[in-house]
């Protein structure tokens, strides 16, 4: 019934549309660009709904709030303190390598707010779990949501970053102006 629901707001009521030719496998990590906006979580979650798709997200800490936080950690939340030098990403990588299943939304510009330096923790996550990264773009403009490229991390960090990077050259997010490759050469 969610399912629906979700898909009625956000296909008809909404007029999203979808381009996917990417399956989603059992591990995998959702790359999701550009995210200029608070919206971009209504967006995604109600797409994530409607598509039956299971993942976890990671949010700053700071939205962990009483009566936000649970409901947040309801839906998938995971809060991030980003002040403390944890090795999150050596945690998330070890608890995909022993989950059957495991999925996490990730944003790379790490902000809502103009960011040319993507994080690059969902990258690291992905190459040492050994698991795909599924290039998710979201486009205000056409109201399109695509995702029709994985990347499989080589190692070569600078070449596949490159290769991202590119793949969302030309979404444009709620807040254009928000929104930087940054320099890839």
């Amino acid at each position: 019934m969610i399912k629906d629901i979700c898909q009625w707001v956000l296909y008809k009521h909404l007029g999203w549309k979808k381009d996917i030719t990417v399956g989603h496998p059992k591990k995998f990590i959702i790359c999701l660009a550009p995210h200029t906006s608070n919206w971009d979580f209504i967006i995604g979650l109600l797409f994530s709904r409607a598509e039956g798709i299971k993942s976890n997200f990671l949010m700053k800490k700071e939205w962990f709030f009483w009566p936000l936080g649970p409901i947040f950690r309801k839906l998938g939340g995971v809060p991030v303190w980003r002040s403390k030098h944890t090795s999150m990403t050596d945690n998330l990588a070890e608890t995909a390598r022993k989950r059957d299943s495991f999925g996490l939304c990730i944003t790379p510009e790490g902000t809502r707010s103009l960011n040319p330096e993507w994080k690059k923790g969902f990258y690291f996550i992905a190459l040492k779990a050994g698991i795909p990264i599924l290039l998710y773009g979201v486009d205000y403009e056409k109201k399109l949501i695509q995702c029709t490229k994985v990347i499989i991390p080589s190692g070569d960090m600078e070449k596949d970053m490159k290769e991202i990077k590119l793949y969302f050259k030309d979404f444009k997010g709620k807040k254009p102006e928000k929104f930087t490759i940054g320099n890839i050469d």
